[in-house]
């Protein structure tokens, strides 16, 4: 009982906390601008995601089926992970470069010096 308690108060005084501070226009455009980055850097990681599993799924299929080596010696779970790896590496990879993109066209750097 106690703990739900201070709980309680601390969500308070971070309430109050945050209401102290105002963001300038210009924090409020980095933030949104960065908000945007990231929602099309997972747009882009998901599509390239969904590109990769098929690309990877069939071959993989494929191979289990045909080649009597992967028929032997790769289960369902061995397919599995073969085609949620390249899923994953490539929607971490692309979800990273196009956010690392966004945020360079987004910088402004001082030209007068």
């Amino acid at each position: 009982m106690g703990i739900s308690s201070e709980m309680g108060r601390e969500d308070s005084w971070a309430k109050r906390r945050e209401s102290l501070l105002i963001a300038s226009a210009y924090e409020e455009d980095r933030i949104r601008k960065s908000r945007e980055c990231t929602q099309e850097g997972v747009r882009a990681g998901t599509k390239a995601a969904a590109v990769a599993c098929v690309a990877s799924a069939i071959p993989t299929l494929v191979a289990v089926r045909t080649i009597p080596w992967a028929k032997a010696n790769l289960n369902y779970t061995a397919q599995a992970l073969i085609i949620s790896a390249a899923s994953i590496a490539a929607y971490f990879i692309t979800a990273d470069k196009t956010i690392l993109e966004c945020a360079r066209r987004n910088t402004h750097y001082d030209k007068s010096a």
